[in-house]
């Protein structure tokens, strides 16, 4: 089995303070890489620093919200400053503003995708610079979610962002590849603030947060399962063992870990001539879309629900 060695990398996790992003900050560090932490709110970073540097690693705060250009310059820089260097970034930070199309505001809208896609976009871009001024590779890790692959109801902004970023995964893997930068999407499933708003899962995740563990149908079957459980593929991702993985969306979680397909054509059919309308009428049913695509994101297979 390889050893997975981070000692001497430096990184930046966006949205670290809790949940998944202090997961994937607490996994890096474990491998030896020091690490920014990032967060809007200044005692979550602080404590979860605290919690690194007690758990024997590297870390240092930085609190701003990202989104902008200049958030991303100052992540950059904090590595830059404290460690000499910024060889892995990720990037978690995300918030939720749900609701079906017709009641969504702009302003719900362009939050989510001002946190999640602009500063993904910010963020990798500052990123790539640095690193390719190193001149030494390194690693983009961009967090998606089922929603970006599959589409999810009331999660119109959210879904979009994601999917986008999936999207940056591939087009950055292109680009960045000469300079011996990786760029992969992961696509984690793990008992979250947001999963806990799922009726099916609720009763989970409380249990979970009362000590209680996830039941194998969760674990395996749905690939669900604690923060931490998602944690492995990032320094995975960062590692040398990984050189050769990019453009890839990866999901993880509980005890799965799986590469999702990217969009291609399933199916065609040919006109000599070109298509009308009710030529296209005619051979849809029985042709192209006899088996349609289905959408959103598949509820949990409860035992007895």
């Amino acid at each position: 089995m390889p050893t997975i060695d981070l000692t001497g990398k430096a990184a930046v996790v966006t949205g670290s303070g809790r949940g998944l992003g202090l997961a994937y900050a607490h996994a890096l560090a474990a491998h030896g890489a020091s690490v920014v932490v990032n967060d809007i709110d200044e005692d979550a970073a602080e404590q979860a620093v605290k919690s690194i540097t007690e758990a024997g690693g590297t870390a240092v705060a930085e609190v701003v919200p990202v989104g902008g250009a200049e958030a991303a310059d100052r992540l950059v820089s904090r590595a830059v400053e404290a460690f000499g260097r910024l060889d892995v970034l990720v990037t978690n930070a995300g918030i939720l503003r749900d609701k079906v199309l017709w009641k969504m505001t702009d302003e719900d809208f362009d939050a989510v995708i001002t946190t999640h896609l602009r500063a993904t976009f910010t963020c990798a871009r500052a990123a790539a610079v640095r690193m390719r001024e190193q001149g030494e590779g390194g690693t983009l890790v961009l967090v998606g979610s089922p929603a970006g692959q599959r589409g999810n109801f009331g999660q119109t902004n959210y879904a979009a962002a994601k999917a986008g970023i999936a999207s940056m995964a591939r087009t950055w893997s292109m680009e960045l590849s000469r300079a011996s930068i990786t760029v992969n999407a992961i696509v984690p499933v793990a008992a979250t603030a947001m999963t806990e708003t799922m009726p099916a899962l609720a009763p989970y995740v409380d249990a979970l947060r009362n000590g209680r563990p996830l039941p194998d149908f969760l674990r395996k079957g749905e690939g669900f399962g604690t923060p931490e459980d998602c944690a492995a593929l990032v320094p995975f991702l960062a590692s040398d063992a990984a050189r050769g993985i990019t453009g890839q969306c990866i999901g993880i979680g509980g005890d799965k870990v799986a590469l999702w397909s990217h969009p291609q054509e399933i199916r065609a059919a040919y006109a000599d001539g070109g298509w009308t309308s009710g030529a296209l009428a005619d051979a849809w049913p029985t042709s192209i879309g006899a088996e349609p695509q289905t959408v959103g994101i598949p509820a949990p297979k409860i035992p007895g629900a």
